[in-house]
């Protein structure tokens, strides 16, 4: 077993939701960023009733780009650039914020009349300081189109960037690398000293590395520089994250991040006096600026 390949376990702070489970390991008082990665959501899994749904109303963010990547089920997102897109498994949604952008997300109809699943990851990425105010763009990549490798008895999509020889074609604004690693029982692949900073993240079922359990829906932050083999006796789904370290903090409050605390507070304001666009056909509910969020990064 070797100890030595992590430098950190950040356990989640879960939430309930109603109906389902979030588990929310970055950001944290012990690391707000891995690479790019300035949030890391498990959603479920989880089977709402039938005739429910989810129901993320209109809100804002700034300086980020959201990505969202679905085990099963399927989210609508909406936002204020007029984009409509209906999210499926092993699809990714890569949402840019730049200056300023709102969205939605809800179950379709279709699955709201046989009881929604809902099971995935959501995560946002930062983005380096010269196009933090970029123009916002949204971006939809099907199953199809990123990359699948497959080798003894392990199958890895990769999300974003480039891994084990190949390069998904999704926009990075910063090195970034990000993979869904589905383990057969006995499977395994390597992981290699791929980006300045990485994560594991076992989001179903068991997996080792090199002999050292990772518990379920605990972040590991991997020694730079270091290889090992991740395996898995009896089945089990990880994701893999990271990319090169930010030489700048970024700082997070409620849906807004940027490397300039004055940003945020502008955006709050902003929100509050109602200066952020609508979202076209989603233009009559909105999430009210909480007094206290539960998404903040910590000095």
């Amino acid at each position: 077993m070797r100890e030595d390949l992590v430098i950190q376990t950040i356990e989640p702070t879960t939430h309930d939701l109603g109906g389902f489970k979030v588990h929310r390991t970055l950001p944290s008082r012990p690391r707000t960023m891995v690479g790019p990665f300035v949030f890391f959501d498990q959603m479920g899994p989880a089977h709402l009733d039938v005739g429910t749904g989810i129901d993320v109303r209109p809100h804002p963010h700034i300086n980020l780009a959201t990505v969202t990547y679905l085990y099963a089920g399927a989210i609508d997102h909406r936002d204020s650039l007029g984009t409509f897109a209906t999210i499926e498994p092993g699809a990714v949604n890569l949402m840019t914020a730049g200056r300023g952008i709102v969205h939605s997300e809800r179950s379709p109809s279709s699955e709201r009349a046989k009881g929604p699943e809902l099971s995935g990851i959501q995560t946002w990425i930062a983005l380096p300081e010269a196009v933090e105010e970029s123009d916002p763009a949204f971006e939809h990549v099907p199953a199809a189109e990123l990359p699948v490798i497959e080798a003894h008895g392990a199958t890895a999509r990769v999300i974003m960037g480039d891994l084990w020889g190949v390069s998904a074609p999704t926009t990075i604004y910063a090195q970034t690398i990000y993979a869904d690693i589905a383990l057969e029982p006995g499977g395994s692949i390597p992981i290699d000293p791929s980006a300045d900073e990485r994560a594991l993240y076992v989001s179903m079922g068991e997996a080792s590395l090199d002999g050292l359990p990772l518990v379920p829906t605990t972040l590991y932050v991997l020694r730079p520089g270091t290889s090992a083999t991740l395996r898995s006796d009896r089945g089990g789904r990880v994701i893999l994250c990271g990319g090169e370290a930010f030489t700048t903090p970024r700082h997070v409050w409620w849906n807004f991040v940027s490397s300039n605390r004055d940003r945020i507070n502008q955006a709050k304001e902003d929100w509050k006096a109602g200066n952020f666009p609508k979202v076209p056909g989603d233009d009559k509910e909105f999430i009210p600026i909480p007094e206290v969020p539960k998404t903040v990064s910590y000095p």
